[in-house]
């Protein structure tokens, strides 16, 4: 049994960093998938209209944090970021931008995650991250 998107999407919208940079929880035939909305605020690099590296790394541990929930049954049930890798490939324009993760393995007390973050093409990603989580 899987957490309720609606349950996901009232907690996301208490997280005021969600709020800032526009991260929303949304639902396809694939599970869930977190979306950055494009807003000019998020811009790092002006020359390119690139989106900053950091909320693009915001957006990876979001779409993590938010599968975890999602999969396990109670959203009682706590999960601490242990560490987080980023692999940028290619600049984040300013349109929107989308992530979802995977469990890769999950023991008694860590999970492996890994996210991919797309903006056109889920197939031609614009940053792939890697997290280990601690859960209770």
């Amino acid at each position: 049994m899987t957490t309720s998107l609606k349950k996901l999407q009232d907690f996301n919208e208490l997280i005021a960093y969600a709020d800032l940079v526009g991260l929303h929880i949304e639902e396809d035939d694939q599970g869930i998938i977190t979306r950055l909305a494009a807003q000019q605020d998020n811009i790092g690099n002006e020359i390119i209209g690139a989106i900053h590296g950091g909320v693009v790394g915001g957006l990876l541990e979001h779409a993590a944090s938010f599968h975890l929930l999602y999969e396990l049954e109670d959203l009682k049930v706590t999960s601490r970021i242990i560490n987080l890798s980023i692999d940028y490939l290619r600049p984040a324009l300013l349109k929107d931008t989308f992530a979802r993760a995977h469990v890769y393995k999950q023991g008694k007390r860590v999970v492996n995650v890994r996210i991919q973050a797309w903006q056109d093409d889920e197939n031609r990603p614009v940053a792939c991250g890697h997290a280990h989580f601690l859960i209770a």
